[in-house]
């Protein structure tokens, strides 16, 4: 499932909230943030695919009920408070569908080159001896 463009910039708010660092990725970075979340989520199964494009589309006009405005309108603030809340759900089925979005968003996000370098990441592949 590729990200549909009606969702692009919801889930753009929803990374910059939770990494702030996204908000000055380049428009490669971008591509490449969805590349490696629609690669991990088109190995899941299309209900899954599904139910997460649904609870993208929930996170940005759920708001409307609190704030007036849809998620990705809203100030950084009121963003954070908002995940926050997804975050601490007393329903289960809403604080996993948050970290899962969140974990998809985190390893688009780290896995990319200059994330890596920027926090200084230096594992190998070939373990531990490579290291200096």
């Amino acid at each position: 499932m590729a990200i549909p463009s009606s969702l692009r910039p919801v889930l753009h708010a929803i990374a910059e909230t939770v990494i702030p660092a996204t908000a000055a990725l380049e428009p490669d970075g971008w591509v490449s943030l969805e590349r490696i979340v629609t690669n991990a989520v088109a190995a899941r199964p299309p209900r899954m695919q599904r139910q997460l494009a649904l609870f993208i589309r929930v996170i940005e006009w759920l708001p409307l009920l609190r704030y007036g405005l849809p998620f990705s309108k809203l100030t950084p603030a009121r963003r954070h408070r908002f995940l926050e809340s997804l975050q601490d759900s007393p329903l289960l089925l809403v604080r996993r569908g948050f970290w899962g979005l969140r974990t998809l968003i985190l390893m688009g996000y780290y896995t990319q080159g200059r994330a890596i370098a920027a926090i200084g990441y230096r594992a190998d592949p070939r373990g531990w001896s490579v290291r200096p």
